[in-house]
């Protein structure tokens, strides 16, 4: 399946897009082993959180979908997951595979953990490495998927740095943290998105936080809760970009969730001279929400803060398409993370824009754009859902006709993406495999 994007005329417009990807995939993983019920509402089925929620399902979890967008899960506590008769197949998604390593290494029973062919190709020594520290006995491919987890370990809690910023790595130390004896410390080397310890909190666990330490006792219940999903940042950040890019458009993405650990690409597009702002900020369960009002800017180059990377880890395709479109040079660095992620990103997004007439000088851990404009031309997506829609966003104000190539990833994370754009005036068209 591809994209062909036609250049368009983004307009005024008040749009919603789905729910937060992170979020959702951590109120399956919780409530199933929280004590009692776990309503979610806003809850994303993009084809993600779905392999998540079949997961849970082959490993015991009664879990309801009354709605679309709702869910119901019957908590069997910490130690009430059984065994699943196959190997547990995460789809395209590095979040799942990484936080129920963590949550599988505490488990009485042995587990597999597999997913796509991209999936399948990405390291997990990162986890692997903690996670033994912990007790865990796990095999691998070489570091990577599939994991065959061995169940019956006595786990021990430890003391962590992680060497390189990650959320999901933290998440899977802590959910470990659930099963090990004594308290478990984590360090992070510079601030990443905490909604595994929001929620934790919400469901009566006691997780401490100073600075970039976490820590987590060992053995404590979850309480089942309501969870409320707000509307996931990342997809918003496509609409935003798509804004600012157009000639004259004034745009407002409703209840979108502004966790200050998510809102780096928001930070990073002001100081390139993006006229965006939030507006009637209020609280959505655990997570902080505003509507995001945003105006066409003319957007200027600049050296990145490197301290911003972890606030921004999965949005900088979309910052590659905005630096592409802004007067002068943009300087990313310290985005080596990006090389590991569904695709090498930097590679990708280099070769997207090189191929749409932009200049692109890659370094091995970031990269120089060359602001100008874009031309016509085919890209691939690598099958990278958010190279995708980023060259996709780039396309709407290209000089001819953009086709993007192998778009049917767009789904794991933003189901609607096509239609979305559309109700902005953005003319993106879904073709079928063969007929361009």
């Amino acid at each position: 399946m591809h994209f062909k994007v036609s250049p368009s005329k983004v307009e005024d417009a008040r749009v919603t897009v789905p729910g937060d990807k992170s979020v959702s995939h951590r109120s399956l993983m919780l409530g199933s082993i929280a004590i009692g019920r776990t309503d979610v509402s806003g809850f994303l089925a993009g084809e993600d959180c779905l392999q998540t929620l079949a997961a849970m399902r082959a490993l015991g979890v009664s879990i309801e979908q009354p709605g679309p967008t709702e869910i119901s899960i019957e908590g069997v506590g910490l130690n009430g997951l059984r065994a699943s008769e196959k190997a547990l197949d995460l789809g395209n998604s590095g979040t799942a595979m990484r936080l129920m390593a963590g949550l599988l290494s505490g488990q009485v029973f042995d587990s597999v953990l597999t997913g796509d062919a991209s999936l399948t190709g990405r390291p997990m020594g990162r986890i692997i490495t903690p996670l033994s520290q912990m007790g865990a006995r796990i095999d691998s491919q070489n570091g990577k998927p599939p994991l065959r987890i061995l169940g019956r370990s006595e786990l021990r809690a430890i003391d962590y740095e992680l060497p390189i910023a990650s959320a999901q790595v933290k998440s899977a130390l802590l959910l470990a943290g659930l099963y090990a004896k004594g308290t478990t410390y984590v360090t992070e080397p510079a601030v990443t998105r905490d909604h595994t310890e929001r929620m934790l909190r919400s469901m009566g666990v006691r997780v401490a936080t100073a600075g970039r330490r976490i820590s987590i006792e060992g053995g404590q219940a979850l309480k089942g809760c309501r969870v409320k999903v707000p509307a996931d940042l990342s997809s918003a950040a496509f609409v935003i970009l798509a804004a600012l890019l157009a000639q004259n458009a004034d745009i407002v993405i409703a209840n979108v969730g502004v966790n200050p650990t998510r809102t780096g690409v928001i930070n990073i597009l002001q100081s390139m001279g993006a006229d965006i702002s939030m507006e009637n900020a209020g609280q959505l369960g655990d997570e902080p929400v505003a509507d995001v009002r945003v105006r066409s800017s003319e957007l200027r180059g600049r050296s990145v803060d490197p301290g911003l990377v972890s606030l921004a880890i999965d949005e900088f395709p979309v910052l590659f398409v905005a630096a592409a479109a802004a007067t002068g040079n943009t300087v990313f660095s310290g985005i080596g993370e990006l090389r590991v992620k569904e695709s090498d990103r930097i590679a990708a997004m280099a070769e997207g824009m090189r191929r749409l007439g932009v200049t692109v000088d890659e370094s091995p851990d970031g990269a120089v754009v060359h602001g100008g404009s874009f031309a016509g031309g085919s890209v691939e997506s690598f099958g990278d859902h958010r190279v995708a829609m980023s060259l996709a966003v780039a396309g709407t104000v290209a000089s001819g006709e953009v086709i993007v190539r192998d778009v049917d990833a767009v789904d794991t994370s933003f189901p609607g993406f096509c239609a979305c754009m559309a109700s902005i005036g953005a003319n993106i068209e879904v073709v079928v495999e063969g007929s361009v």
